[in-house]
């Protein structure tokens, strides 16, 4: 991503463009899809568990790269984590998300044994996913009961994904939904539609599935304690912020450290440390491959020619645009579109 000369020459761009909203640009261009999206309800004792998605996500989504899976109690109380760590006690509007796709569990209690082995679970996920079992599931011993939403949405890991690097292995959220917010309303209509099973409510749940997680990536961002490093805690820095608003609102403009500088207010070499600091590599290999993923979705989602696409993400020539996504993915933009 070197070739500078290559590139399209820069353009008269006003330099204080509006500032666009980075995460909504990061969550369009990864195609976060939903997936599944269910009801369960418990009754003590019980335990329900997944292996690591990928052992299943190829089987459940076959086009989607990643699946990501969230779980938030509407009602009673559980114990929930990696299935490789000490499970975590979450109770009403508490949430559980597992961006990484590590296998997980939720529980009546922390000792509680599973019912069924991985393979059933994988067989529950494919039939859920294709639509042959029902939206609510009902499992326990008919004890104390819990009921809570599970969701799991497909995305883009490749070639390049800052929310999902950014996100740690698992998240425990408290209070992520309170009575009369955003979320609890979404929730609400999840719940209704998954009970009465509309007309068209595959659909109306996928696109909830989307909807609430978003809402719980959002929460995560705002309640969060502030993170020493990573894309997240970039986003909070007034001017790494300032710089990936910039990169993400004119993604094709031949951009330097000059310009970024000009643009940002800082100097080149305040700007260098600080973007490489939180964001954990430096601007200009930001840019680069955030270029190759907008290329990516294009390749994948449309006809266009190779050369319009190169054009779009900032490069006057095919050859140039191929060598560089062919080093930054390990494919030629042909071969990618066709996989």
């Amino acid at each position: 991503m070197t070739e500078a000369p290559n590139r399209l020459p820069d353009r008269p761009h006003p330099l204080d463009p509006p500032a666009p909203d980075v995460l909504s640009d990061v969550l369009r261009t990864i195609r976060l899809s939903g997936s599944m999206l269910f009801l369960v309800e418990a009754s003590a004792p019980w335990k329900t568990h997944a292996p690591a998605t990928r052992t299943f996500a190829g089987r459940v989504m076959p086009l989607a790269q990643h699946l990501v899976s969230y779980h938030i109690v509407l009602q009673g109380q559980c114990w929930a984590g990696l299935a490789s760590e000490p499970l975590q006690l979450l109770r009403e509007g508490d949430g559980l998300v597992v961006p990484q796709g590590d296998a997980y569990a939720l529980a009546s209690a922390p000792d509680a044994p599973p019912s069924y082995s991985d393979d059933d679970a994988v067989a529950f996920f494919r039939g859920m996913s294709a639509g042959e079992l029902p939206s609510v599931v009902r499992e326990g011993g008919g004890g104390e009961r819990t009921s809570f939403i599970c969701g799991f949405l497909g995305c883009e890991a490749r070639p390049f994904n800052p929310i999902l690097w950014a996100l740690p292995r698992v998240i425990h959220l408290r209070r992520v939904a309170q009575p009369g917010d955003r979320l609890s309303h979404l929730l609400a209509y999840a719940t209704e539609e998954l009970r009465e099973h509309g007309p068209g409510g595959r659909d109306v749940l996928l696109r909830l599935s989307e909807l609430m997680f978003v809402e719980v990536v959002r929460r995560h961002l705002a309640s969060a304690a502030p993170e020493p490093t990573g894309w997240l805690a970039a986003l909070r820095d007034p001017l790494t912020s300032r710089v990936l608003a910039c990169m993400h609102a004119q993604p094709a403009r031949a951009w330097t450290l000059d310009s970024l500088s000009e643009a940002s207010g800082a100097s080149r070499s305040t700007l260098t440390e600080r973007f490489a600091q939180l964001v954990g590599q430096p601007p200009m290999q930001y840019l680069a491959g955030w270029r190759m993923q907008l290329a990516a979705r294009l390749l994948a989602e449309n006809s266009m020619k190779v050369h319009s696409i190169a054009e779009s993400v900032g490069y006057a020539s095919e050859a140039a645009f191929s060598r560089a996504f062919k080093k930054h993915t390990g494919a030629s933009p042909q071969a990618w579109r066709q996989r």
